[in-house]
């Protein structure tokens, strides 16, 4: 039975996030031609059969050097690329630092409260009717946005990823609000979004139940500073101001896959 106050999401693709460690100094002995040849390799096990994208980014700072971003079917391709890439010679040099376990999700605020609102007027709601007529309705929705739902990673050169929830305390907690309340403060800050649409391309996805936060969201970008404005921005809209927590912010460069080569080798890989 659909909830009226539980808004409902479209999924999409199974994200994986990667974070490592390099470990230069098992690196260190081999020539570039072999370093060139283990990144292939490595890029090589990430492929997808079935179409799945994959990004390689350069991370800045102390928390990874490099994350692997994995767009897959299902859960099981996703277990199928980690593994092959822990079997490949590159990944004696690397150590983990981090991951995240989402899929990609649109939400329907006020989506679903339309539709309950129009299904309500002519069926009983939780009659079978109801809620035939209401999963026929959601899957028109999804066939509406599934190239939102199965997009190919942005090929923009800077990357920001970071995971974030919705308070849940005793004196301030987004699930004790009114549908209508939050539906309102999620339309404020989507209009903050739609500001910058051009200059930034951001991926949403849902982990509740898949990883300690309950999403996880990639911006991807021509200048960095629009990831700076965004977020600061945001920060003043209600829905982040008093119910959002963020984790730990992951900010790099995204290159081509031939690019993982030059950047074991010591050169900043490029993005054409």
């Amino acid at each position: 039975m659909h909830n009226p106050f539980v808004p409902e999401t479209l999924d999409g693709w199974c994200a994986l996030h990667l974070m490592y460690r390099v470990r230069w100094d098992r690196l260190a002995g081999k020539a570039p031609a072999e370093r060139e040849q283990i990144a292939a390799a490595a890029m090589t096990a990430l492929a997808d059969p079935d179409g799945g994208p994959t990004a390689p980014v350069q991370i800045l700072g102390h928390k990874a050097d490099l994350m692997f971003i994995c767009f897959r079917r299902s859960f099981e391709a996703l277990a199928r690329a980690q593994l092959a890439l822990a079997h490949t010679e590159l990944h004696g040099a690397l150590e983990v630092t981090s991951s995240y376990v989402s899929v990609v999700e649109l939400g329907l605020y006020e989506m679903t409260g339309k539709i309950h609102e129009q299904l309500g007027a002519r069926f009983t709601p939780g009659s079978d009717e109801f809620e035939k007529a209401f999963d026929e309705e959601i899957e028109t929705q999804r066939q509406r946005v599934a190239s939102r739902l199965f997009l190919d990673i942005p090929k923009r050169r800077f990357v920001c990823f970071y995971p974030m929830n919705k308070r849940r305390g005793e004196s301030v907690n987004w699930y004790s609000e009114t549908f209508e309340r939050r539906a309102l403060m999620m339309r404020e800050h989507g209009m903050i979004g739609r500001r910058y649409a051009g200059r930034v391309s951001q991926v949403i996805s849902g982990s509740i139940g898949y990883d300690d936060w309950e999403w996880g969201v990639d911006l991807f970008a021509d200048d960095p500073l629009v990831f700076k404005s965004l977020i600061y921005e945001m920060r003043f809209d209600e829905a982040s101001a008093k119910f959002a927590e963020f984790g730990p912010f992951y900010a790099g460069l995204q290159f081509e896959a031939g690019g993982l080569g030059a950047f074991l080798n010591g050169s900043v890989p490029a993005l054409t």
